[in-house]
């Protein structure tokens, strides 16, 4: 008797590690779209953004890097055995918080009216923040260890605090 296992894509694979640049890459390109913008246009003297944006690439850089360690390591070290739930409550936090949210910090930066934003950021921000808690706390905190951990913090609080430089950028400059 012959069984023969289904194998998922290789794609499935690198799409979680695609998506870990998909935020800077977005906005790296808006940014070149809307230079123009009187409010996005670059300086011609050092530093050539306001620091908010210079934050947000900091915090970036760090969130980017703290996924790509984790993913390396779910990849190395557990074989990519991540369990159908879990997926799917990373999935959601992207999809359903993390998307809308980039969208809607977006069309505020641009808006001359970004108040109008608010209510619809701070309840994707609500729903983003509850999706990352219940992944961290029913999935991660028995499972990893300080290493682990630390990927994890890395990623979840320099997204933190790159969207808090952009929150700052569009309300508070």
């Amino acid at each position: 008797m012959s069984t023969t296992t289904l194998r998922k894509p290789v794609w499935r694979e690198y799409l979680t590690l695609g998506l870990l640049f998909a935020p800077a890459l977005l906005f790296g390109i808006l940014i070149l779209l809307y230079r123009n913008d009187g409010r996005l246009k670059p300086s011609l003297t050092f530093p050539y953004f306001r620091w908010q944006f210079c934050a947000i690439a900091l915090f970036g850089l760090i969130a980017t890097a703290g996924g790509v360690l984790d993913w390396r390591f779910h990849r190395n070290k557990l074989g990519m055995k991540i369990p159908k739930k879990e997926r799917a409550a990373e999935a959601a936090a992207l999809g359903l918080g993390g998307l809308p949210m980039f969208l809607l910090m977006w069309f505020a930066m641009l808006s001359s009216h970004p108040f109008n934003f608010l209510i619809p950021i701070i309840v994707v921000l609500i729903y983003t923040v509850a999706a990352i808690s219940y992944d961290e706390f029913v999935f991660h905190i028995k499972r990893c260890g300080p290493l682990e951990h630390t990927y994890h913090r890395m990623l979840v609080f320099g997204n933190g605090l790159a969207w808090i430089s952009w929150f700052h950028f569009i309300y508070c400059a």
